[in-house]
């Protein structure tokens, strides 16, 4: 069995606003692009355009229909999912061949794909349902915070953050170092009361979401009742200029 290091140097992970998800599935769509064309093995597809495709994702985006218990009027949430990085990673621990590990120097949880041997003890054990097994690789696949870009001296700089991070057309998904209280992760987190999921698991995951803001609610006579705040700035500006009109 592998051993978690006890602490890291860095703790390199994702916030993910649940207030600016959009659902659109850019993050899905990249991080299988770039996956399947640089690290490791390529994330395989079978009978991609038949009857019953088949492939591997390390990124997936589930929709709910959430009621929010303060009465509030009900709203889709967008739920993007991939690898937490857990600080205590149970994927690792009942990894028998040591191919599952969490590296002392970032934090980012790895497979080791020349020794991993697709036993799936990793996907039991891990309570997110990060890990798939590539069926034709006969290995197991994980979101790996894009480590072959975030290093990597020859891409811009601007393209050194995982590729999901760089699509988002909303502006959903923020990289860096959870370490760093000065980080811009670290300081979403404490300015909209990041959140863990399933911290009743005690995996500690790295990253963190930003649960949605309440919307509009329904007042007493039935009619719905804005929660917005008033525009600032060019939007306040913009906002006369419409009304003069």
């Amino acid at each position: 069995m592998t051993s978690l290091p006890r602490s890291t140097e860095k703790k390199l992970g994702l916030v993910i606003d649940l207030d600016t998800c959009v659902g659109c599935h850019a993050c899905v769509v990249n991080c299988k692009e770039w996956n399947t064309s640089n690290y490791g093995a390529p994330l395989s597809d079978m009978d991609a355009y038949g009857a019953a495709p088949e492939g591997s994702f390390l990124n997936r985006v589930h929709a709910y229909e959430v009621t929010p218990d303060t009465g509030g009027c009900a709203q889709t949430v967008h739920f993007p999912k991939s690898c937490l990085h857990c600080e205590d990673a149970p994927c690792v621990t009942v990894c028998p061949t040591g191919a599952s590990y969490k590296r002392v120097e970032d934090g980012i949880v790895l497979v080791n794909e020349q020794d991993c041997m697709g036993c799936g003890l990793c996907a039991w054990a891990c309570p997110y349902g990060a890990r798939e097994l590539d069926a034709l690789a006969g290995i197991m696949k994980k979101c790996t915070l894009c480590v072959d870009r975030i290093y990597n001296d020859n891409l811009p700089k601007e393209d050194q953050i995982p590729a999901c991070v760089r699509t988002c057309p909303a502006g959903a998904r923020h990289f860096g170092d959870f370490a760093d209280p000065d980080s811009t992760v670290s300081r979403l987190v404490a300015e909209r009361e990041g959140i863990d999921l399933m911290p009743e698991m005690s995996t500690r995951p790295v990253n963190k979401y930003l649960p949605p803001r309440e919307k509009d609610r329904l007042s007493a006579s039935g009619a719905l009742s804005a929660q917005s705040e008033d525009p600032k700035g060019f939007l306040a500006w913009l906002d006369k200029a419409l009304e003069a009109l």
